[in-house]
């Protein structure tokens, strides 16, 4: 997260000189109104709040196109967990799902195109405002509707796409930030207009808008860290009670269980190494209970990718993309908005690099074998 930099830029401001009159010390108030400051003034991670909203909403999409075959038995009429047994259940549960308003098919094909056109438009960020909701209705529907087949994965991507509908996840990298510098670019040349009581309200209406805008997003982001800090240190502590965690086993059942091995033979392979198994199974329990204390230094991202390695053997040995997916992209908002624009910066400057290497056109009009000596230096 980002507050921790600004108060990092506020403790860097210049100092009183000494002998000034600068009365007694408040290093407690100030920084409760840097970050108050932060709050209501400077939404934060807006980049990580971008991948969330790509990352979740691919997600989705490649789901929902995995199951399209399978889409009846699932959500549709044809279900054994039929609609009307499904709002039985929302009777007793508060559910509610879009899918059972109807039981014809054709409704229901209706809803499975709206789904997938919503979460490409997400994945977009187009409208992404008014988007985020629909998306967040469509996850709740397909997750009540099917309430016996969901797992971690969907409960985690229903949260994150109910949290999400807070923040102002289409401000960057999205068709909407490009919209919005387009106009920006357009407006530049246009002058402004003389100051009326007009102009003055809609500037007011722009600034109440402006700071509601950046407390939802900072408090969405702050429940988005808050739940994956619970959900580690919970997992993490559940693990500490087990005997099998304990003793360096727990692994091992769950390489051997026929419901978690997409690939046999490749689950009896890593079982073979028992010291391996031993440590992997201590260093996930240290990891998740250690995982919130860890947010505010550096050594959050030796976790991080300890993570990321465990999620991605969970995806290959366990068969569980979408559970894995789901927990990459919710560590992703951990990370600073300066190491997703380095990562910009990166591609840009990889995406020139073949422009380094264009060739001149040779007189007597066969290809060029040499790189062009007029190209821009990349240093």
């Amino acid at each position: 997260m980002e507050t921790e930099q600004a108060l990092a830029a506020h403790r860097g401001a210049p100092r009183i000189p000494a002998g000034a009159d600068a009365g007694p010390p408040r290093r407690g108030p100030e920084r409760v109104g840097v970050f108050l400051t932060v709050l209501t003034e400077r939404p934060v991670s807006l980049y990580a709040a971008a991948v969330l909203r790509i990352g979740y909403g691919l997600l989705y999409l490649v789901f929902l196109l995995r199951e399209f075959p399978h889409r009846d038995e699932i959500w549709g009429p044809g279900s054994p967990w039929t609609p009307e047994l499904a709002r039985q259940l929302f009777g007793q549960t508060g559910w509610a799902s879009i899918l059972t308003l109807s039981d014809s098919r054709s409704y229901f094909e209706t809803c499975y195109v709206l789904a997938l056109v919503t979460s490409a438009l997400f994945l977009l960020g187009w409208r992404t405002r008014a988007v985020s909701v629909l998306f967040a209705v469509v996850v709740a529907s397909f997750h009540a509707r099917a309430i016996f087949m969901t797992d971690g994965g969907d409960n985690l991507i229903l949260l994150m796409a109910i949290y999400l509908t807070l923040t102002a996840c289409g401000r960057r990298w999205s068709l909407d930030a490009r919209r919005t510098r387009r106009r920006a670019s357009a407006g530049k040349g246009e002058s402004g207009s003389a100051g009326s009581g007009a102009d003055d309200l809609r500037h007011q209406l722009a600034m109440s808008r402006r700071t509601l805008t950046a407390v939802l997003h900072n408090c969405g982001m702050f429940v988005i860290v808050a739940q994956v800090c619970f959900l580690y240190g919970a997992a993490g502590l559940y693990k500490v009670q087990g005997a099998s965690w304990g003793n360096g086993t727990a692994l091992h059942y769950v390489l051997n269980l026929d419901l978690f091995r997409p690939w046999p033979e490749l689950s009896l392979l890593a079982d073979e190494h028992d010291v391996l198994i031993a440590v992997a199974c201590y260093l996930t329990v240290l990891v998740q209970v250690a995982f919130p204390f860890v947010l505010f230094g550096r050594l959050k991202y030796p976790v991080l990718t300890v993570l990321l390695g465990m999620h991605l053997g969970i995806a290959a040995l366990m068969g569980l993309p979408l559970f894995s997916g789901a927990m990459i992209t919710a560590d992703a908002a951990f990370l600073p908005d300066r190491f997703y624009q380095s990562l910009g910066r990166l591609w840009r400057r990889t995406s020139r690099w073949p422009d380094a290497w264009k060739t001149v056109a040779p007189l007597s009009g066969e290809p060029a074998l040499v790189p062009s000596q007029s190209a821009p230096s990349s240093h």
